[in-house]
């Protein structure tokens, strides 16, 4: 159940990542949104079985790993619920709607940010619990400490105000740096993939 469970959560953040990169370039703003909520189910799933598989002197940071991967499940479902129901279907204020709406890069786009640091600290850890059996598994816990280092961006940046009244080439820039992270992290999840199967947990 355990090595089902983990490349369930592979194959979901696989297939939600490379829908969120398409959704983003063609572009189509609810599946973006929709596909952002089932990433985070992958994720944990994925979190869970590294945090199955690790000895008992790894048990710390595997745990590190879950609580924070279920912090940014709760931003991330509190971001995108948001722009699915109410920024979609209510009509506002400009100011709510400066606040709400995640593409004017106001408290939810920092919340977004917040949550995929949260993300970032997550992989972190789970990249300390890998025992690498060869180079995939070397590649895998790589990606997944490097990964961490998303998190300082991620918390800081919002507090310098530059993200505030996104303009349009902001925008196209911000897509092109999603697409960067789209691939790095699908290579992660493939990665994941291979890991528990070569690996029953």
């Amino acid at each position: 159940m355990n090595t089902l469970l983990a490349k369930t959560g592979s194959v979901i953040c696989i297939v939600t990542v490379v829908l969120f990169a398409v959704f983003m370039l063609i572009p189509f703003d609810f599946g973006s949104y929709v596909v952002c909520m089932l990433l985070p189910i992958g994720y944990i799933l994925m979190a869970a079985g590294f945090h199955a598989e690790c000895g008992s002197g790894r048990k710390a940071a595997a745990s590190a790993a879950l609580v924070f991967a279920a912090v940014y499940a709760a931003l991330i479902y509190l971001v995108y619920f948001a722009q699915t129901t109410t920024v979609r279907l209510e009509s506002r204020s400009e100011q709510a709607h400066s606040i709400l709406d995640y593409k004017k890069g106001g408290l939810l786009f920092n919340y977004d940010l917040l949550g995929y640091g949260m993300m970032a600290l997550s992989t972190f850890f789970i990249g300390l619990t890998i025992q690498a059996r060869g180079k995939a598994d070397k590649w895998l816990k790589g990606l997944l400490l490097a990964h961490g280092v998303f998190f300082l961006s991620c918390f800081i940046l919002p507090m310098t105000g530059v993200f505030a009244g996104l303009q349009e080439g902001a925008s196209r820039a911000g897509t092109v740096a999603l697409e960067f992270w789209c691939a790095y992290f699908l290579a992660v999840s493939i990665l994941a993939f291979r890991h528990f199967g070569k690996s029953p947990v």
